[in-house]
């Protein structure tokens, strides 16, 4: 069955805000290089840090996008 326009529209919302994270996430990280070479190594860190979070957050968002295409969205209790 295809995608009604607004699940289509959602999936396209979910896509792109993954890859807006991946790239904010590879930006940080060459940040954090920058930071880390010029002696910022806390600095540096909390970079690293928030960059991981991005890529996890990021791979949520592309599960999210999978579970609206084929119309089946599960959550399970954390």
């Amino acid at each position: 069955m295809p995608l009604t326009m607004p699940n289509q529209q959602l999936r396209r919302d979910l896509k792109e805000a993954a890859a807006l994270l991946k790239w904010s996430g590879v930006d940080l990280m060459q940040a954090a290089v920058k930071l880390s070479e010029s002696g910022e190594e806390d600095e540096a860190r909390e970079l690293i840090r928030i960059a991981t979070r991005f890529h996890a957050v990021e791979d949520l968002m592309a599960v999210y996008a999978d579970e609206v295409k084929t119309a089946h969205i599960t959550r399970v209790s954390r």
